[in-house]
């Protein structure tokens, strides 16, 4: 059996900022050296195709860069346009070649050759709700269980859009978002923006899942919030009853229970302090998410963000079971976040949302099942 493969792609301020740093790293699985796959440019994802594990996707500072060898080495993809940071990637479950690529400026590139080529989808034309010193970002898909075509897409800092064509066009869906910053006081957060609503724009992640087909799940600075209708309004589902962290750093379906939900919470973009938890079985239709899989620690390096917590966590804690809060709150890990921090001065012409743009993958089959979730 080949064996998995843990990356990282390291990318923001710090990366910027420490010779050697950037790009993509790659591990064995179960191994504990890191290589250097690629390392002349910044990488702010990490995609495995999940169809065929030896084509490895980086979104890099300037564009796709693919390896076709389980990311031992990189060259970059036929991309249209130099300059173009990309942050997230979806592929196509019915049609394996078929691939979406968000871009900063906010952008969309579609695939049809698995990667090979790329060419630039029509701009999304979206309404400008937060005037910010850097370009906003398209920072996760996720498509619609059952209708094919249909996606989702969350914006930092620039809310949530939808297409219906597979990216050909793009409608808004931040408009019940705005309402609810002028709603609700505590919802509101202005850094580098001239809105107060720029914390509810703040998108870093977003989720669908075949047990509740029409429920939309983002993460925003300010926790997470579900639609049941396609985005024209939206719920906040209060993780503050639950978790002392609140800011929405990730979230992500079980790949084993589509029913239980995993939530990557911190206390702000710059921070060393975070927690992982996981939901009760059923949450997607209670709403509920009350239970952890957090661990007190030294940071790593190469802190993962979700995916690599999850296997990781559910190996070392096979037979834990949810607890309700307040008693989870002793589950905290530390994030290896950079230098930048809010509260203090600034770098010159530093992003504080992206200080240190981590992201690290387990895709491969062999490993998700190695580590079967136990759900509590």
């Amino acid at each position: 059996m080949v064996p998995s493969c843990v990356f990282a792609g390291i990318g923001g301020y710090y990366a910027s900022k420490q010779s050697g740093l950037a790009g993509v790293f790659r591990r064995a699985a179960d191994g504990s050296d890191w290589k250097h796959a690629l390392s002349e440019i910044e990488a702010f994802t990490v995609f495995v195709h999940p169809r065929d594990p030896s084509l490895v996707f980086a979104g890099t500072a300037d564009g796709v860069y693919r390896s076709t060898n389980r990311g031992q080495n990189f060259r970059r993809g036929d991309f249209p346009d130099r300059g173009v940071q990309v942050w997230s990637f979806l592929q196509d479950d019915a049609d394996p070649k078929w691939m979406l690529a968000g871009g900063s400026p906010v952008s969309i590139y579609r695939s049809e050759d698995a990667g090979a080529s790329w060419k630039c989808m029509p701009d999304p034309q979206l309404p400008i709700h937060a005037k910010m010193p850097f370009s906003c970002r398209v920072m996760r898909f996720a498509p619609h269980p059952r209708r094919r075509r249909e996606i989702f897409a969350v914006l930092e800092v620039s809310g949530v859009m939808r297409s219906t064509d597979g990216g050909e066009s793009w409608s808004d869906c931040s408009v019940d978002l705005l309402r609810l910053a002028e709603a609700e006081p505590r919802l509101r957060s202005k850094l580098v923006s001239d809105t107060e609503a720029e914390g509810m724009l703040d998108g870093h992640a977003v989720c669908t899942s075949s047990a509740d087909p029409d429920s939309i799940i983002i993460a925003v600075r300010m926790g997470l919030f579900r639609s049941k209708d396609q985005g024209k309004t939206w719920q906040d589902i209060r993780v503050d009853r639950f978790s002392p962290f609140t800011y929405g750093r990730d979230i992500k379906v079980s790949p084993q229970d589509p029913n239980t939900l995993y939530a990557c919470l911190s206390v702000a973009a710059s921070s060393k302090d975070g927690a992982l938890y996981r939901s009760p079985p059923n949450s997607l239709l209670t709403g509920k998410i009350t239970g952890n899989f957090a661990e007190s620690g030294h940071p790593r390096r190469f802190s993962c963000l979700i995916n690599g917590r999850i296997q990781w966590l559910t190996a070392k804690f096979a037979t834990q079971r949810n607890r309700e809060f307040p008693n989870a709150y002793q589950g905290i890990f530390n994030e290896e976040q950079g230098n930048c921090n809010q509260a203090t001065a600034k770098p010159p012409n530093c992003d504080p949302t992206r200080c240190c743009a981590v992201s690290a993958v387990l895709p491969a089959t062999e490993l998700m099942r190695r580590n079967e979730l136990t759900l509590g």
